[in-house]
């Protein structure tokens, strides 16, 4: 496995944590409204979930795709329309922002990693990256290939643990941060609200194909 490819997986993963969406929007809620703990107990189930996708990829999912290509197109389009409600949530008159406190009632730590979990389990996203991304850094020809693509993956759960980790720990100073300055507030939900249109408009037109791992 070169260095290439690890980091092509790297700075892919770094990219796609960065963007809002499902996990981050959960987690920052949880460590608002319930503290840090909460937001690092629901990380735990986020990484099961990241651990989850990674197995079954790898295991033979992209094969029941690459079989079945209107199931890989059901997913994408289910999840484009998912990041489009979440956009139009966001940039509607009176949408909220991901660091706007919500009123959440606290929750044992049992279901925090079980929310974290789903949350993770239903990110279309995170099945398209495993899917269509890292077999691309595959290299056959140096065997081992099962191996392989474990390893790229565990480089992608930890780029991502380490990311939402750190907005976790950070997302009660930056939602004061906001909260005193309203206009940082506006452009902030702005601008994720962008994001995620154009992460909706992307994935619902692209015609791509599920590689095999």
């Amino acid at each position: 496995m070169g260095t290439g490819a690890v980091l092509g997986v790297g700075a892919v993963s770094l990219g796609m944590v960065l963007t809002p969406g499902p996990n981050m929007m959960y987690l920052v809620s949880r460590s608002i409204t319930q503290g840090r703990r909460a937001g690092l107990i629901s990380l735990t189930g986020v990484a099961l979930g990241f651990l989850a996708y990674l197995t079954a990829a790898n295991l033979g999912l992209s094969a029941l795709f690459l079989a079945v290509p209107w199931l890989y197109m059901t997913v994408k389009l289910a999840g484009a329309a998912y990041l489009a409600w979440l956009a139009w949530k966001a940039l509607k008159p009176g949408g909220t922002s991901v660091f706007t406190p919500q009123q959440l009632s606290p929750d044992s730590p049992r279901r925090l990693f079980t929310m974290g979990l789903m949350t993770n389990l239903l990110n279309p996203k995170i099945a398209v990256m495993y899917l269509s991304l890292i077999p691309q850094f595959v290299d056959p020809a140096a065997g081992h290939v099962l191996l392989q693509g474990f390893a790229l993956g565990g480089v992608q759960i930890a780029v991502s643990l380490a990311v939402n980790c750190a907005i976790v720990l950070a997302a009660g100073s930056i939602a004061l941060f906001l909260r005193r300055r309203p206009m940082w507030l506006k452009i902030q939900r702005h601008v994720m609200g962008g994001v995620l249109g154009a992460l909706a408009v992307k994935l619902a037109l692209d015609r791509s194909q599920p590689t095999a791992a």
